[in-house]
């Protein structure tokens, strides 16, 4: 199993929280996503884990994420 394979999505107001199967949780900033920002909170609670749990969908806004991205994400904006 890949091991940024997700278990479980939580947010609060600044950040999502993606729980992986090996215990860590990999949080990024929701200014990262503004498709997310723009919905209601029903709509990102519904999410769905695709592409053998690697990446997340949310279907009621047509939106996908993978965990690998939310990484890369960080990397680049600790490097800014």
């Amino acid at each position: 199993m890949n091991s940024l394979t997700g278990k479980n999505v939580s947010f609060d107001n600044c950040y999502l929280h993606v729980e992986l199967f090996d215990g860590r949780i990999i949080s990024s900033p929701m200014t990262w996503y503004p498709e997310l920002q723009r919905s209601t909170v029903e709509q990102i609670s519904h999410f769905a884990f695709i592409c053998d749990n690697t990446g997340v969908e949310w279907s009621d806004i047509d939106f996908h994420l993978s965990i690998e991205s939310m990484l890369i994400g960080a990397s680049k904006a600790s490097a800014a």
